[in-house]
C-alpha cells in the first residue's frame, strides 16, 4: 500500500543533488544545521557528489540540482529558500 501512496501521492517529491566541492567552498556549520531539518523532511531526498562537472558555476556561488534543474543563489540561506519554494 505504501508503494501505491508514493506513486500516486500529490505531494511533490524533491531530489536535491549537491557538489561536495561547492559545499566545502560556500557552506559553514551553521548553514548545514539550517539545511538539516529540511533535507530530512518527508518528500525530500538528497545526494552529495564529489563533483558534478559544473566547475565554472561551482566556483561562483552555492548551487544545487533540484529534480534535475540547476538552482543557484548568492548564499546558502537564499538557496534553501529557493528550494523550499519549489516544494
Amino acid at each position: 500500500m505504501s508503494l501505491l501512496k508514493k506513486l500516486f501521492s500529490k505531494e511533490k517529491q524533491l531530489m536535491i543533488e549537491f557538489c561536495e566541492k561547492n559545499l566545502d567552498r560556500f557552506y559553514s556549520e551553521n548553514d548545514f544545521s539550517e539545511f538539516g531539518p529540511f533535507l530530512n523532511s518527508k518528500g525530500v531526498q538528497y545526494k552529495q557528489y564529489e563533483c558534478q562537472s559544473k566547475c565554472k558555476d561551482c566556483k561562483k556561488a552555492p548551487y544545487a540540482l533540484v529534480n534535475g534543474e540547476f538552482i543557484q543563489a548568492d548564499s546558502p540561506a537564499e538557496l534553501l529558500e529557493k528550494v523550499k519554494e519549489i516544494k
